[in-house]
């Protein structure tokens, strides 16, 4: 029987019917695991041992009293087979903080999924540019006028941080914009932040594509996100609504361009946006839309993937 610790915010802050870590949970307990969890801000170290203030988990699927809690008790992370770090961005120091005791861990045996370095390596927005033939018009930068320049040059442009979620703080603006330079030094912190500006692709009318990868391979449905009718952001926390697919030829093609370098680099579990035919985002941390492609297409995705977690222990 496998022991599996997982690293996430509050279960009482997540929404059960929609939430991808309830699922994995689901998969974990219906093969006989012994279930954990924890915050990030529970881990530490002592030496050079890591360790966890852990809770034991007992997970039904239901929008009501989904879960039960033990009482928490130390225990060394090396006391785990596996641990899924789910913890949702921000992504800031406290963040990496943690994937340096999960690497303590991962090296005395531990498999963490994803790999603590791939975690710090992955930056959700930059990554889209390990494909540079994938992605929209980019420019990375705190500067001002590089960033007035690239407006005024693609015209309706996405400005946006490199550590959010969401569609949190992310703004559509082009150059007769007269809140351009407010948007620039607000998202900048007066030029000490840098952000990312991209093309602003009209495609995004037909949805925002999240495509899932388990183990290097693409699922063969996505999640179209698509815009309400105020708001230009597919993200369902911004009120986007969610629309189950078969993936497509272009989607496919993408997601295949993707998913060998992720695996390389230790991520099994991951969703990459697109929108039309451009890779927008690479998400590592905490990647969704299991549930509702579960749900639509009477699969099981985190079957897939503790298949793909199982291969590895037995390795």
């Amino acid at each position: 029987m496998y022991k599996m610790l997982v690293i996430m915010d509050s279960p009482a802050t997540i929404k059960p019917y929609k939430d991808t870590t309830v699922a994995m949970l689901l998969e974990a307990q219906r093969r006989g695991y012994q279930c954990m969890i924890a915050g990030a801000e529970q881990m530490w170290l002592d030496n050079a041992d890591a360790w966890v203030a852990a809770q034991s988990i007992s997970v039904q699927d239901s929008n009501e009293n989904w879960y039960s809690l033990s009482s928490q008790q130390p225990l060394p992370l090396n006391h785990f087979d596996v641990v899924l770090m789910r913890k949702d961005p921000p992504f800031n120091m406290e963040y990496i903080y943690a994937t340096y005791i999960l690497e303590q861990a991962e090296q005395q045996g531990v498999l963490v999924v994803n790999r603590p370095q791939a975690l710090r390596d992955t930056n959700e927005k930059l990554a889209a540019l390990w494909f540079p033939e994938c992605v929209p018009a980019t420019l990375v930068s705190s500067q001002a006028v590089r960033l007035r320049e690239f407006v005024q040059k693609q015209g309706r442009s996405v400005l946006k941080p490199l550590d959010g979620m969401g569609g949190q703080s992310i703004f559509m603006t082009d150059a007769n914009d007269p809140n351009l330079n407010v948007i620039i030094e607000t998202l900048t912190q007066e030029g000490q932040q840098r952000i990312m500006a991209q093309q602003y692709l009209d495609a995004i009318s037909n949805g925002d594509m999240r495509v899932l990868l388990v183990a290097g391979k693409v699922v063969p449905y996505m999640l179209a996100r698509i815009p309400s009718d105020s708001d230009f952001r597919g993200n369902l926390a911004r009120g986007g609504r969610g629309e189950p697919r078969e993936l497509g030829a272009v989607e496919r093609q993408l997601a295949e361009t993707v998913g060998p370098e992720l695996l390389r680099r230790g991520i099994l579990f991951a969703g990459i946006d697109i929108i039309g035919d451009r890779l927008t985002e690479v998400n590592v941390t905490s990647p969704t839309c299991v549930r509702e492609l579960d749900q639509a297409y009477g699969i099981n995705i985190c079957a897939d993937l503790f298949d793909a977690i199982e291969q590895q222990l037995t390795e």
